[in-house]
């Protein structure tokens, strides 16, 4: 089971709390107006890397772990194995993603990945929202969602 993979970086403390690896997706539709990251909405960037050889760099860097991308749930099925494997492993796992909560929380799609992320910070970047004093989010409409705590009628927010 392969992902598409932009990079890996071990050891950052902007996307989420204390340091974390960040694991940077390949693929993307939402395709938002000032984007930090638009090298990464092509689905065939990156390189192919397996969920062996993604746990092998985490486990290296042994901090939590955060998706970014592009956006990862581009990817669904390896990400949802791969998300098992971390938390199997006992990290804590956090994922950016351009949708909303409540457009994948009954998708079947999504139902087991999200049993494994702790903090879903949903939503797309919307550039007139943009705000440099939030906490690991890039602009006021994005949520930090603590997922075990949400459903789609009652989300409760990460603090």
């Amino acid at each position: 089971m392969k992902l598409r993979v932009i990079d890996i970086v071990g050891g950052t403390s902007v996307d989420g709390p204390g340091l974390r690896t960040s694991i940077y997706f390949a693929g993307c539709t939402h395709h938002c107006k000032g984007c930090h990251n638009p090298q990464s909405w092509d689905p065939s960037g990156g390189m192919a890397m397996s969920v062996d050889d993604i746990v092998e760099v985490v486990d290296e860097n042994d901090f939590n772990v955060t998706f970014s991308g592009g956006d990862p749930l581009m990817q669904p099925e390896p990400l949802t194995e791969l998300a098992k494997r971390l938390k199997a492993g006992g990290r804590n796992i956090w994922c950016y993603t351009g949708y909303r909560y409540e457009e994948i929380a009954d998708n079947p799609l999504y139902t087991e990945l999200l049993s494994y992320i702790d903090v879903l910070v949903d939503g797309e970047f919307v550039e007139s929202l943009r705000d440099v004093g939030l906490r690991f989010r890039g602009s006021s409409n994005q949520r930090l969602i603590d997922v075990a705590r949400s459903t789609p009628d009652n989300i409760v927010l990460w603090s």
